[in-house]
């Protein structure tokens, strides 16, 4: 692929003074990109974004720097850009970019997680296999081989159990199976799940996670790490029962509601979660069961919370968590402010597969009183795909208020104004005759 002097997003075209200079590696789909884009002009860092040009959904993308980051060239590619004119931080926004940033850092001097522990942060398999290491509390789990017998593989499994692929995200072909039956039927949804991926490993393809379920609520923690130190961010309830047979995460409040001490037992789990895997530098989002046990880790990824959640630091502290990381890759860390009240997001969720014809009452749902705002995220005329098979949620809504309970109920009076409209799915059958 030939290399072009990219250009670039400046922070500030009336500032003549130096800017720090960030890397920003996005996959083209990321909902992320323009989140930081702003935060960076807002702190006046100037940015590079280094992104596959095709079906970007932000327009620096395309007048970025141009790199299929799966490419084995890409770690070069980005260096020379480096050589060209230094960074002073580097920023992977996705899952799928976290192991290219810890790489590029690294060869830079820069802070970074070992490019080890950022891979196995991605993938379930091998950040289950180093927690366990580690002593670390984590589900009963095995890795399974698709291409072997499945039923034998799975002879002793202890019900209920639940189902993942290797490297989805956002509950993505996670299914819950109670008996032997449901199980053979999730391995064989989960392998068609992973296989409409567009994925060039092989082992993703052909493997999958069968753990334990753990019964309890589930909290989510977001923390910023610095020499290994975990600063938190957050901790957000998920009042909504996450008992399977999907898992599609709705609410999201914070501050926590749980004790002090169950609060700091949920902050211990997670550093210990962090030390295990070997993660030192940046964003942290954690996932939790409150079991009877014990706190009892589900997921540790090395980046943010996904999708536009992370607007809930913005509403709740008044400083946006894109702040909060770019500051700290390019050396100049933020204090941290502690919440001014409290705030949630609803992910509105798909419960019916079809056409989306119409969203009924969003006015009434904007005008429910500590509703911030509700973004719609999937177009009228757009197909609608519930979980497990789903990667999308109908949109965003958000809400701030002094207390956590007035935020809940302010988002579930918001949602209960909302009527979504679905059509069937006509598919078109060519019935021609075909030519000898």
């Amino acid at each position: 692929m030939p290399v072009v002097r990219p250009a670039e997003v400046v922070a500030s075209q009336y500032s003549r003074k130096a800017h720090s200079r960030l890397l920003l590696i996005a996959p083209p789909n990321s909902y992320r990109t323009v989140a930081y884009l702003e935060s960076a002009r807002q702190q006046g860092v100037d940015v590079l974004v280094a992104s596959e040009g095709k079906y970007s959904l932000v327009g620096e993308i395309a007048a970025g720097l141009h790199v299929d980051l799966s490419a084995p060239d890409a770690l070069e590619i980005l260096l020379e850009a480096a050589r060209e004119r230094p960074f002073d931080g580097v920023v992977a926004t996705d899952d799928a970019t976290v192991e290219l940033g810890s790489r590029i850092a690294q060869a830079l001097e820069l802070p970074h997680n070992e490019p080890l522990a950022a891979r196995s942060s991605r993938f379930k398999d091998l950040s289950r296999q180093a927690l366990a290491d580690a002593g670390v509390p984590l589900p009963e789990f095995r890795v399974v081989n698709l291409h072997g017998d499945v039923a034998s593989q799975c002879a002793d499994v202890s019900f209920p159990c639940v189902v993942k692929p290797l490297a989805l995200s956002a509950s993505r072909g996670v299914i819950r199976a109670d008996n032997r039956e449901q199980l053979l039927s999730a391995c064989a949804r989960v392998e068609a799940i992973v296989a409409s991926e567009d994925t060039r490993d092989a082992w993703l393809r052909s493997h999958l996670l069968v753990e334990r379920f753990v019964s309890g609520p589930e909290v989510a923690l977001e923390g910023l790490l610095y020499r290994g130190e975990l600063a938190v961010l957050a901790i957000f309830d998920k009042p909504d029962p996450l008992q399977g047979p999907y898992f599609e995460e709705t609410y999201y409040v914070t501050p926590s509601r749980h004790s002090a001490d169950r609060q700091q037992q949920i902050i211990a789990t997670v550093k210990s979660a962090c030390a295990g895997i070997g993660l030192r530098e940046g964003p942290v989002h954690a996932e939790v069961r409150l079991a009877e046990s014990g706190c009892v880790i589900i997921e540790v990824a090395s980046r943010t919370i996904g999708g536009e959640c992370a607007r809930l630091l913005a509403f709740g502290a008044g400083q946006s968590l894109e702040a909060l990381v770019i500051a700290h890759a390019v050396g100049k860390p933020l204090a941290i402010k502690p919440p001014a009240g409290a705030a949630g997001v609803l992910m509105i969720p798909i419960h019916e597969a079809g056409i989306l014809r119409r969203i009924e009452g969003i006015t009434a749902a904007r005008a429910v009183p500590f509703i911030e705002d509700i973004l719609i995220s999937i177009r009228d005329g757009y197909e609608l795909v519930p979980l497990p098979e789903g990667s999308s949620y109908l949109g965003f809504m958000f809400a701030s208020a002094a207390t956590p309970d007035q935020v809940e109920a302010a988002l579930r009076t918001a949602h209960d104004h909302l009527t979504v409209v679905v059509g069937p799915m006509l598919k078109i059958e060519d019935r021609r005759p075909r030519q000898a």
